[in-house]
């Protein structure tokens, strides 16, 4: 308690509990430690010193019998190897005797009665077995048998007497060393328990400790940081227990005022965006619905003025042909520039209908072969082409998801914006090529026309924007404004490419197929070289086809060709 008003922290406070718990039982341990040893040299006494004793003293036992049975027997037959017994005997004597005075080092009383009985056993011999055998080697068994009397088996009876002696100072050894045995394995049990009653109340003492330094005041921290989390971000928190846990409060808190801080000025920015979102979902909605009408007003107008363009296009072809001549020549101008209108204005209505109707009559997206597309686009530029002595080639041409009809569309009219704008003193070429990059297809249209400078690269795809007059290259500004928007309603974007060193190039991208795009990383396919690189694979494959076909050079990037009526077409 009094360490707890001092201040000191949880860590100090455990530590200290831990060292007194670890002292003592570290103190515990020593002392149970030395009894355990002091027990066990007891139990060597026991198992390994007195018990050997006592049977080697029996063996001795034995071995003096033998000597004493040998001698007697020896003086009756008269037989020298009835004397082996008592030199077999007397070594193991000997060597029996050495064995036990080695284990008794400890143990005066065992050696002081091994010194009677060896004694007793050498004045055995020197008064008795030695003079019966040297007797009966003389004088024959029966003067050997005279010495043998009662008073000399006697003399025998003393030495089985010390042998017994012997066994019992043994005896009274071990015993003594049972009894210190018992007594150091007791004091060893009570060391034990001492060491798990230390152990359980430590256990205790810090299971208290724990709940009153910080289960509690974490307990309480816990409750008050729950009601910030439930919302209530302007309760003060306030931290008690170990200074830990008071700078932990602290800390909290100071999270807790930044918090409702920042949330108060999210807050206020979210009303801010919900304020915008409502203003730009409105817009968005009137944008949707002016968007809607103008398609709606696009598509009508351009359907419902069909009719009577129809009939003042008509009627003006029929005034032209009826009375032209027959009016001066100011009147057959004005008819003319009237039919011309008709006819140009006819031509808008067309177009601006056609955009309209793109992604609002789908058939839905197939996947689409654009070689068999090229081919179509090749058919329906071929008078265009004829007229211009213009030359379309294309590559391999990948399959893609979309509408066959939008995408004819979009090719027509690249290839026909790339032959009308062409140089009048160049033959027109057009290519068309398709590589993958990124995951698209990325499909160049390049031809070698007049070009457009960098600063139109944008204008062109604008609707009705035109950069020449339409007495220089006639057409209604549409065309590539359709371009633009098939190309994104297949979720595409569309480009000039303005490095393009002749001409003008045209690339769009198409998302491309799972199976194209994993076929690409299985198979790495080497990156797409310059138009220049392949034109020169084209003219080396041109150069491998049979004599018979009718050939003429083909542009960049071609892998065979046909001859058609003056056109030529490339088809990868």
């Amino acid at each position: 308690m009094k360490a707890y008003q001092q201040g000191w922290t949880l860590r100090r406070r455990v530590v200290a509990l831990l060292g007194v718990v670890l002292a003592l039982l570290l103190g515990l341990a020593g002392a149970e430690a030395a009894v355990a040893a002091k027990n066990r040299q007891n139990i060597d006494v026991v198992l390994l010193r007195t018990g050997p004793l006592r049977v080697q003293a029996q063996e001795l036992m034995s071995a003096l019998l033998d000597q004493e049975t040998a001698v007697r027997g020896y003086a009756v037959n008269g037989d020298r190897s009835d004397l082996l017994p008592y030199q077999e005997g007397l070594r193991r004597e000997q060597s029996l005797v050495a064995s036990m005075r080695a284990l008794a080092a400890d143990y005066p009383g065992v050696r002081r009665e091994l010194d009677v009985i060896e004694g007793q056993a050498a004045q055995w011999r020197a008064q008795v077995a030695e003079p019966v055998v040297s007797t009966t080697q003389r004088s024959g068994p029966a003067a050997g048998r005279a010495l043998i009397t009662d008073q000399t088996r006697r003399q025998f009876d003393g030495i089985r007497a010390s042998v017994d002696t012997l066994q019992d100072e043994i005896l009274t050894v071990r015993q003594a060393a049972a009894g210190r045995v018992n007594t150091t394995s007791g004091v060893l049990v009570v060391l034990l328990i001492v060491a798990a009653l230390v152990v359980a109340v430590a256990g205790v003492v810090m299971l208290l400790s724990l709940d009153r330094m910080l289960i509690r005041p974490l307990a309480v921290l816990v409750g008050q940081v729950r009601e910030v989390a439930d919302g209530d971000y302007q309760h003060r928190i306030a931290g008690s227990g170990p200074p830990e846990f008071r700078q932990l409060a602290d800390d909290i808190d100071l999270m807790r005022q930044k918090i409702a801080q920042d949330l108060h000025e999210v807050r206020q920015a979210r009303e801010r965006i919900e304020w915008v979102n409502d203003q730009l979902q409105k817009q968005a909605e009137e944008l949707t619905r002016s968007n809607r009408d103008l398609e709606q007003f696009a598509y009508v107008a351009s359907h419902d003025l069909q009719e009577p363009l129809r009939k003042v296009a008509s009627f003006c072809q029929l005034l032209q042909r009826r009375y032209a001549g027959q009016l001066d020549e100011r009147a057959d101008q004005y008819i003319a520039f009237a039919v011309d209108g008709a006819q140009r204005m006819q031509r808008l209505i067309n177009d601006l209908l056609a955009f309209s109707r793109i992604g609002r009559l789908t058939t839905g997206f197939i996947d689409v072969d654009l070689n068999r597309v090229m081919g179509e686009v090749a058919g329906q530029t071929e008078a265009a082409r004829q007229y211009a002595d213009a030359e379309l080639t294309w590559g391999e041409m990948p399959t893609i998801r979309g509408e066959e009809p939008l995408l004819t569309n979009l090719l027509v009219n690249l290839v026909s914006n790339s032959v009308k704008f062409r140089r009048p003193d160049v033959p027109s070429k057009v290519h068309v090529s398709a590589r993958l990059v990124d995951g698209e297809w990325e499909i160049s249209c390049r031809d070698n026309g007049i070009g457009i400078e960098p600063e139109f690269a944008d204008k062109i795809f604008v609707i009705f924007q035109r950069l020449h007059s339409k007495d220089a290259y006639p057409g209604t500004g549409i065309g590539l404004a359709i371009v633009k928007k098939i190309v994104e309603y297949h979720g595409g974007r569309v480009w000039v490419d303005t490095e393009a060193e002749e001409g003008t190039t045209i690339r769009f991208t198409l998302p491309a197929r799972e199976a194209d795009i994993e076929a690409a990383k299985a198979e790495p396919v080497e990156p797409a070289g310059p138009p220049e690189d392949a034109a020169e694979d084209a003219r080396a494959d041109d150069a491998a086809q049979p004599d018979d076909a009718t050939r003429d050079e083909p542009p960049a990037g071609a892998d065979r060709q046909d001859t058609n009526g003056g056109m030529r077409e490339t088809v990868g």
